[in-house]
């Protein structure tokens, strides 16, 4: 399975629904807090080109946000994702 990497911030909403989906799944995930540390963000921004929270990584494929995530669900290509070869 792809290593799974989010970006989150201890209370957003977006953040919170993207980990639970990834829990449901059974998909373990490593989770980056930038809560008060402006130099995570910094580098969460500048790989994702976005400042919002959360932004996922499934191995080197860079989905998105929470919205991103729940569309590859939505449409049948989470698990491929997850489950291709590294």
């Amino acid at each position: 399975m792809q290593e799974v990497v989010i970006y989150t911030t201890r209370f957003c909403p977006y953040c919170i629904r993207a980990k639970r989906l990834l829990s449901d799944k059974g998909v373990a995930y490593r989770e980056i807090a930038v809560d008060n540390k402006p130099g995570l963000r910094a580098q969460m921004a500048a790989l994702a080109g976005r400042r919002s929270v959360p932004q996922i990584w499934i191995g080197d494929y860079h989905v998105g946000g929470c919205d991103e995530l729940m569309a590859l669900a939505r449409g049948h290509k989470l698990d491929d994702l997850l489950s291709a070869a590294s």
